[in-house]
Protein backbone atom coordinates (compact mmCIF):
# COMPACT_ATOMS: atom_id res chain seq x y z
CA UNK A 1 0.00 0.00 0.00
CA UNK A 2 1.16 3.63 -0.80
CA UNK A 3 0.22 6.45 0.66
CA UNK A 4 0.18 9.35 -1.96
CA UNK A 5 0.42 12.21 0.48
CA UNK A 6 3.51 11.68 2.73
CA UNK A 7 4.13 15.48 2.91
CA UNK A 8 0.31 15.91 4.03
CA UNK A 9 -2.99 15.57 2.86
CA UNK A 10 -3.83 19.52 0.80
CA UNK A 11 -6.93 20.37 2.04
CA UNK A 12 -7.42 17.55 5.21
CA UNK A 13 -10.19 18.15 6.98
CA UNK A 14 -9.30 18.13 10.95
CA UNK A 15 -13.10 17.48 11.59
CA UNK A 16 -13.60 14.27 9.15
CA UNK A 17 -15.17 11.45 10.63
CA UNK A 18 -12.71 8.64 10.67
CA UNK A 19 -12.59 6.19 7.97
CA UNK A 20 -15.05 2.63 7.96
CA UNK A 21 -15.66 -0.07 5.97
CA UNK A 22 -19.37 -1.18 6.02
CA UNK A 23 -20.60 -3.89 3.53
CA UNK A 24 -17.32 -4.45 1.68
CA UNK A 25 -17.22 -0.44 0.89
CA UNK A 26 -14.99 1.91 2.45
CA UNK A 27 -16.26 5.45 3.43
CA UNK A 28 -14.92 8.82 5.04
CA UNK A 29 -11.84 8.04 2.95
CA UNK A 30 -9.24 11.10 4.51
CA UNK A 31 -5.54 9.42 3.45
CA UNK A 32 -5.55 8.33 -0.65
CA UNK A 33 -3.65 5.40 -0.61
CA UNK A 34 -2.57 3.44 -3.93
CA UNK A 35 -2.83 -0.97 -3.41
CA UNK A 36 -0.31 -2.28 -5.55
CA UNK A 37 -1.35 -5.28 -7.71
CA UNK A 38 1.68 -6.39 -9.66
CA UNK A 39 1.19 -8.67 -12.56
CA UNK A 40 3.59 -11.95 -12.36
CA UNK A 41 4.85 -11.43 -15.97
CA UNK A 42 8.55 -11.37 -17.20
CA UNK A 43 7.28 -8.12 -19.08
CA UNK A 44 9.63 -5.42 -16.85
CA UNK A 45 7.96 -2.75 -19.04
CA UNK A 46 4.32 -3.73 -18.74
CA UNK A 47 1.45 -1.17 -18.77
CA UNK A 48 -0.41 -0.34 -15.58
CA UNK A 49 -3.87 1.21 -14.56
CA UNK A 50 -5.02 2.93 -11.69
CA UNK A 51 -8.49 1.91 -10.78
CA UNK A 52 -10.86 4.22 -9.29
CA UNK A 53 -14.11 1.70 -7.81
CA UNK A 54 -17.53 3.65 -8.00
CA UNK A 55 -19.45 4.90 -4.99
CA UNK A 56 -21.21 8.03 -5.91
CA UNK A 57 -18.71 10.14 -4.33
CA UNK A 58 -19.66 8.72 -0.60
CA UNK A 59 -17.93 5.24 -0.73
CA UNK A 60 -15.35 3.14 -2.86
CA UNK A 61 -17.36 -0.24 -3.89
CA UNK A 62 -13.93 -1.98 -3.79
CA UNK A 63 -14.85 -5.88 -4.41
CA UNK A 64 -17.01 -5.40 -7.30
CA UNK A 65 -15.30 -2.38 -8.66
CA UNK A 66 -11.94 -2.80 -7.33
CA UNK A 67 -10.32 -6.37 -6.42
CA UNK A 68 -12.39 -8.00 -9.42
CA UNK A 69 -11.09 -5.91 -11.97
CA UNK A 70 -7.23 -6.39 -10.49
CA UNK A 71 -7.46 -9.77 -11.14
CA UNK A 72 -8.58 -9.55 -14.82
CA UNK A 73 -5.88 -6.76 -15.32
CA UNK A 74 -3.57 -9.44 -13.65
CA UNK A 75 -4.89 -12.16 -16.30
CA UNK A 76 -3.68 -9.67 -19.11
CA UNK A 77 -0.21 -9.01 -17.67
CA UNK A 78 -1.05 -5.25 -16.73
CA UNK A 79 -0.37 -4.43 -12.99
CA UNK A 80 -3.26 -2.92 -11.22
CA UNK A 81 -3.60 -0.19 -8.63
CA UNK A 82 -6.72 0.14 -6.77
CA UNK A 83 -7.13 3.72 -5.52
CA UNK A 84 -8.26 4.61 -2.20
CA UNK A 85 -9.29 8.19 -3.27
CA UNK A 86 -11.41 11.12 -0.84
CA UNK A 87 -15.21 11.05 -0.78
CA UNK A 88 -17.89 12.51 0.95
CA UNK A 89 -17.08 14.94 3.40
CA UNK A 90 -14.23 16.07 0.68
CA UNK A 91 -15.58 17.79 -2.16
CA UNK A 92 -13.97 18.86 -5.28
CA UNK A 93 -11.16 19.26 -5.97
CA UNK A 94 -9.97 16.21 -3.75
CA UNK A 95 -10.44 13.46 -5.38
CA UNK A 96 -9.37 14.90 -8.73
CA UNK A 97 -6.16 15.95 -6.94
CA UNK A 98 -6.20 11.52 -5.82
CA UNK A 99 -6.28 10.31 -9.45
CA UNK A 100 -3.34 12.83 -10.53
CA UNK A 101 -0.99 12.53 -8.20
CA UNK A 102 -1.52 8.74 -8.43
CA UNK A 103 -0.78 8.87 -12.20
CA UNK A 104 2.58 11.11 -11.27
CA UNK A 105 3.59 8.38 -9.10
CA UNK A 106 3.38 5.56 -11.07
CA UNK A 107 5.00 7.52 -13.85
CA UNK A 108 7.88 8.95 -11.99
CA UNK A 109 8.45 5.63 -9.80
CA UNK A 110 7.40 3.16 -13.16
CA UNK A 111 11.67 2.00 -12.85
CA UNK A 112 11.11 0.80 -9.52
CA UNK A 113 7.31 -0.57 -10.02
CA UNK A 114 8.37 -2.48 -13.14
CA UNK A 115 6.15 -0.51 -15.77
CA UNK A 116 6.47 1.28 -18.71
CA UNK A 117 5.95 5.13 -18.12
CA UNK A 118 4.10 5.44 -21.70
CA UNK A 119 1.59 3.04 -20.66
CA UNK A 120 0.15 4.09 -17.67
CA UNK A 121 -4.07 4.37 -17.35
CA UNK A 122 -6.74 5.00 -15.43
CA UNK A 123 -10.27 2.69 -15.41
CA UNK A 124 -12.78 4.18 -13.63
CA UNK A 125 -16.43 2.63 -12.48
CA UNK A 126 -19.81 4.70 -11.53
CA UNK A 127 -18.58 7.87 -10.19
CA UNK A 128 -15.12 6.30 -10.34
CA UNK A 129 -15.66 6.95 -14.14
CA UNK A 130 -15.99 10.33 -13.25
CA UNK A 131 -12.63 10.65 -11.91
CA UNK A 132 -11.06 8.80 -14.68
CA UNK A 133 -12.46 10.73 -17.19
CA UNK A 134 -11.39 13.75 -15.05
CA UNK A 135 -7.84 12.70 -15.20
CA UNK A 136 -8.89 12.21 -19.59
CA UNK A 137 -10.16 15.64 -19.68
CA UNK A 138 -8.23 17.78 -16.94
CA UNK A 139 -5.38 16.15 -16.14
CA UNK A 140 -3.29 20.14 -16.69
CA UNK A 141 -5.87 21.47 -14.33
CA UNK A 142 -4.68 23.78 -11.56
CA UNK A 143 -6.91 22.81 -8.93
CA UNK A 144 -4.99 19.60 -9.56
CA UNK A 145 -1.87 20.76 -8.36
CA UNK A 146 -0.48 21.33 -4.75
CA UNK A 147 2.29 22.84 -5.52
CA UNK A 148 4.71 19.66 -4.78
CA UNK A 149 7.71 18.58 -6.89
CA UNK A 150 5.95 16.29 -8.46
CA UNK A 151 3.62 18.79 -10.12
CA UNK A 152 5.91 18.92 -12.83
CA UNK A 153 5.67 14.91 -13.66
CA UNK A 154 3.00 14.46 -16.23
CA UNK A 155 -0.57 13.31 -15.13
CA UNK A 156 -2.09 12.64 -18.15
CA UNK A 157 -3.13 8.99 -18.55
CA UNK A 158 -2.66 7.12 -21.31
CA UNK A 159 -5.43 5.45 -22.01
CA UNK A 160 -8.35 5.41 -20.32
CA UNK A 161 -11.39 3.33 -19.71
CA UNK A 162 -14.67 3.78 -18.24
CA UNK A 163 -17.38 1.38 -16.64
CA UNK A 164 -21.32 3.11 -16.84
CA UNK A 165 -19.31 6.08 -16.14
CA UNK A 166 -20.72 9.88 -14.71
CA UNK A 167 -19.63 12.45 -16.67
CA UNK A 168 -22.63 15.28 -16.70
CA UNK A 169 -23.30 17.41 -13.85
CA UNK A 170 -26.31 19.06 -15.77
CA UNK A 171 -29.84 17.94 -15.78
CA UNK A 172 -31.31 16.00 -16.95
CA UNK A 173 -29.00 13.50 -17.46
CA UNK A 174 -26.63 13.90 -13.81
CA UNK A 175 -26.36 11.05 -11.09
CA UNK A 176 -27.81 13.93 -8.17
CA UNK A 177 -26.46 11.47 -5.57
CA UNK A 178 -22.87 11.96 -7.01
CA UNK A 179 -22.91 15.80 -7.76
CA UNK A 180 -24.46 16.91 -4.34
CA UNK A 181 -21.79 14.67 -2.77
CA UNK A 182 -19.05 15.93 -4.85
CA UNK A 183 -19.79 19.90 -5.66
CA UNK A 184 -22.40 20.21 -2.29
CA UNK A 185 -26.36 21.22 -2.69
CA UNK A 186 -26.25 24.17 -4.71
CA UNK A 187 -22.86 24.41 -7.00
CA UNK A 188 -22.77 27.64 -8.91
CA UNK A 189 -23.65 27.42 -12.99
CA UNK A 190 -19.35 27.87 -13.15
CA UNK A 191 -18.68 24.38 -11.12
CA UNK A 192 -21.36 22.80 -12.90
CA UNK A 193 -19.32 23.64 -16.06
CA UNK A 194 -16.14 22.97 -14.16
CA UNK A 195 -16.81 18.90 -13.24
CA UNK A 196 -19.15 18.28 -16.57
CA UNK A 197 -16.53 16.36 -18.79
CA UNK A 198 -18.40 16.31 -21.85
CA UNK A 199 -17.40 19.96 -22.00
CA UNK A 200 -13.59 19.62 -21.28
CA UNK A 201 -12.12 16.70 -24.00
CA UNK A 202 -9.94 18.50 -26.67
CA UNK A 203 -7.55 16.70 -28.96
CA UNK A 204 -5.00 16.00 -26.28
CA UNK A 205 -7.91 13.66 -24.70
CA UNK A 206 -5.85 10.08 -24.23
CA UNK A 207 -7.46 7.04 -26.15
CA UNK A 208 -10.78 6.11 -24.40
CA UNK A 209 -12.99 2.63 -24.11
CA UNK A 210 -16.15 2.97 -22.77
CA UNK A 211 -19.03 0.60 -21.23
CA UNK A 212 -22.46 0.91 -20.48
CA UNK A 213 -26.31 -0.18 -21.17
CA UNK A 214 -29.47 1.18 -21.74
CA UNK A 215 -31.20 -0.32 -19.28
CA UNK A 216 -28.72 1.41 -16.06
CA UNK A 217 -31.53 3.23 -14.11
CA UNK A 218 -29.01 5.31 -12.00
CA UNK A 219 -26.64 6.37 -14.47
CA UNK A 220 -28.77 7.82 -17.59
CA UNK A 221 -26.81 5.76 -20.71
CA UNK A 222 -26.62 9.67 -22.17
CA UNK A 223 -23.85 10.58 -19.91
CA UNK A 224 -21.41 8.50 -21.99
CA UNK A 225 -22.99 8.95 -25.24
CA UNK A 226 -22.17 12.57 -23.99
CA UNK A 227 -19.04 11.93 -23.81
CA UNK A 228 -18.35 9.71 -27.05
CA UNK A 229 -19.97 12.35 -28.92
CA UNK A 230 -17.40 15.25 -27.51
CA UNK A 231 -14.07 12.62 -27.79
CA UNK A 232 -15.68 11.90 -32.06
CA UNK A 233 -15.96 16.00 -32.17
CA UNK A 234 -12.15 16.39 -30.75
CA UNK A 235 -10.78 13.69 -32.95
CA UNK A 236 -9.86 11.00 -30.53
CA UNK A 237 -9.44 7.35 -30.62
CA UNK A 238 -12.69 6.09 -28.73
CA UNK A 239 -14.56 2.49 -28.72
CA UNK A 240 -17.80 2.48 -27.34
CA UNK A 241 -20.30 -0.71 -26.26
CA UNK A 242 -24.02 0.26 -25.52
CA UNK A 243 -25.58 -2.99 -24.68
CA UNK A 244 -29.44 -3.65 -24.34
CA UNK A 245 -29.27 -5.56 -21.24
CA UNK A 246 -27.87 -4.80 -17.34
CA UNK A 247 -28.67 -3.15 -13.95
CA UNK A 248 -26.03 -0.37 -13.04
CA UNK A 249 -23.43 -1.72 -10.98
CA UNK A 250 -22.92 -4.99 -12.87
CA UNK A 251 -19.22 -4.86 -12.71
CA UNK A 252 -18.20 -8.47 -14.08
CA UNK A 253 -20.84 -10.19 -13.04
CA UNK A 254 -20.78 -13.18 -15.57
CA UNK A 255 -24.80 -13.96 -15.87
CA UNK A 256 -25.74 -11.12 -18.45
CA UNK A 257 -25.64 -12.19 -21.45
CA UNK A 258 -23.68 -10.26 -24.05
CA UNK A 259 -23.07 -7.58 -21.39
CA UNK A 260 -20.49 -9.54 -19.70
CA UNK A 261 -18.61 -9.98 -22.40
CA UNK A 262 -17.14 -6.67 -22.20
CA UNK A 263 -14.32 -7.68 -20.51
CA UNK A 264 -12.83 -9.44 -23.63
CA UNK A 265 -13.82 -6.77 -25.76
CA UNK A 266 -11.52 -4.00 -23.61
CA UNK A 267 -8.82 -7.33 -24.01
CA UNK A 268 -9.02 -6.96 -27.72
CA UNK A 269 -8.98 -3.20 -27.56
CA UNK A 270 -5.78 -3.24 -25.23
CA UNK A 271 -4.04 -5.52 -27.34
CA UNK A 272 -5.57 -3.72 -30.89
CA UNK A 273 -3.45 -0.10 -29.33
CA UNK A 274 -0.76 -2.43 -28.16
CA UNK A 275 -0.76 -1.75 -24.67
CA UNK A 276 -0.58 -5.57 -23.90
CA UNK A 277 0.77 -8.23 -25.96
CA UNK A 278 -1.10 -10.22 -28.76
Amino acid sequence: MIELWPEGVPGLLPDAPPERIEDERIYNVSVATLTAFPAKTPDARRAAVVVCPGGAYVRLAVTKEGSDVTRFLNSLGVSAFVLKYRVAPYRYPAALRDVLRAVRFLRANAVELGIDPARIGVFGSSAGGHLAASAATVFDSPEGKTGAVLDAVSARPDFVALLYPVITMSDPFAHKGSREALLGTNPSKELLRTASLELHVTRETPPVFIVHTAEDQSVPVENSLAFYAALRKAGVPAEMHIYEKGPHGFGMKPDLGTTSEWPRRFADWLKSRALIAQ
